[in-house]
């Protein structure tokens, strides 16, 4: 499928995802987060795709937020109607239970910011810089990024950050939990390959079944999250790729997953 404003590319069971306006930092038009969506969608039900990546084209941004043009002509109505009915991009990441990846390659701000913090991983290129500024032009977060961000880094550092619009560095991001790698720009691509090469090591259906579990540790008390992982640890006994592990690992031999 050819889209306007993301190339997607699908090659040896990763699906590469590129927002694809750099002319304007790739800020999310409703075309962008629309193809992303479908991009997003296709890839949550193609069983060729174990691994997700998204990431921003150019060197300067992996997306720079929404157009705030389109911010003037909304009122309060108007945008509780709209984002209570859409589901953003950042929202259908979270769906997927496959491993989904952020190759940040410069600003990830706003909504990309949030788009990032959706992603499983973030691996972040020297240059890169994180942000929440909505409340500079007289909104907040709406994709997310209040839940997500206070989740991962604690409330004192997400207040911090969100109600100041403050700007931080990658090094800084990784400081205090959000990214899980930083690298020069030029070794991006390359780091991000690695860490795929060490998920391609595993198998797929037991990714899927450990990032579900992980998953149900955000949204809920200890002890449901703990009886979860009771239940879902007895699944990975229903699949060929579990026996697959315990023979490789006997045989001293590394395993060949099925994925089922």
């Amino acid at each position: 499928m050819a889209f306007e404003t993301i190339i997607c590319e699908k090659k040896e069971n990763v699906s590469w995802i590129t927002l694809n306006r750099p002319e304007v930092l790739n800020a999310a038009s409703d075309t962008l987060r629309a193809e992303l969506k479908t991009a997003l969608e296709q890839d949550k039900i193609d069983n060729d795709v174990h691994i997700i990546v998204i990431t921003g084209a150019g060197n300067k941004a992996f997306s720079a937020g929404a157009d705030i043009n389109a911010f003037t002509s909304l009122n309060s109505a108007d945008a509780l109607t709209h984002f209570k009915v859409t589901t953003g991009p950042s929202a259908v990441v979270k769906d997927i239970i496959k491993p989904v990846i952020a190759m940040v390659n410069g600003l990830a701000l706003g909504g990309g910011c949030e788009l990032a913090l959706a992603c499983d991983m973030i691996v972040a290129s020297e240059n890169a810089r994180f942000g929440l500024p909505e409340v500079g032009v007289g909104v907040i977060p709406g994709g997310g990024g209040t839940q997500m961000l206070t989740k991962l880094v604690g409330e004192k550092k997400a207040k911090e950050i969100i109600l100041t619009g403050t700007f931080i560095s990658a090094k800084e991001a990784m400081k205090i939990g959000m990214v899980n790698k930083v690298v020069p720009q030029e070794e991006l691509k390359e780091a991000v390959e690695k860490l795929i090469a060490k998920l391609k090591t595993k198998s797929p259906i037991i990714l899927k079944i450990a990032k579900m579990a992980i998953n149900k540790a955000l949204e809920t008390q200890l002890s449901v999250g703990w009886q979860m992982e009771k239940e879902l640890f007895s699944m990975c006994f229903g699949t060929e790729d579990q026996k697959e592990g315990a023979k490789a690992f006997l045989e001293k031999r590394k395993p060949v997953y099925k994925g089922i």
